[in-house]
């Protein structure tokens, strides 16, 4: 079901650049070729799901100290067999990791990302296609730490701690969209 639902999302949706739109088309011909390419035994490549959490004024960001990475990054991971949905998984993983309950996700992609992982598995280097969602909280909302995580914190987008350089690419986006809602 979850392999259905992730073609079509993919294959329905309008990416926001030409960097998306090279990305969406590898993903949709990689879930075409490879049933079990949503699940983390795919090697080496297989599709993940995550959110961006963005304050509802858009002035401020919500990220975890990845454990493994030794990163701030955003929240997201792998598709679990109980996800019917991409949406369900971007959902679980902001739960899991940040603890957040009251939040908003936005069904629709806002972008992707590949990626190697060089922790994710013992056969060697995979590529996470990660799609991210948008999610919006209140930077008063609780949030709590993982096992997964060191640290998750509210940044100002003004003071956004060192990253990978795809990870402001994509946080920029999830800003972008908050602040054109709010300016509507």
């Amino acid at each position: 079901m979850i392999h259905d639902d992730a073609l079509a999302t993919l294959a329905g949706w309008t990416p926001p650049s030409p960097h998306d739109a090279e990305l969406r088309d590898r993903y949709v011909a990689h879930l075409r070729e490879h049933p079990d390419g949503l699940r983390k035994a795919c090697f080496p490549d297989h599709l993940t799901a995550g959110a961006i959490v963005v304050s509802t004024t858009g002035d401020a960001v919500l990220l975890n100290h990845h454990r493994k990475a030794d990163a701030w990054l955003a929240f997201g991971g792998h598709i679990e067999p109980e996800d019917d949905t991409l949406v369900a998984a971007a959902t679980r993983e902001l739960v899991e990791e940040s603890g957040l309950s009251e939040f908003e996700l936005d069904p629709e992609p806002l972008s992707l990302d590949e990626h190697a992982v060089d922790f994710c598995s013992d056969r060697g280097t995979v590529h996470h296609l990660d799609v991210r969602f948008l999610a919006t909280a209140t930077p008063d909302a609780d949030h709590a730490v993982s096992d997964e995580s060191l640290d998750v914190r509210w940044w100002p987008v003004d003071a956004l701690p060192a990253t990978f350089d795809d990870m402001y690419r994509l946080i920029d986006a999830a800003v972008a969209r908050v602040r054109q809602s709010t300016s509507s």
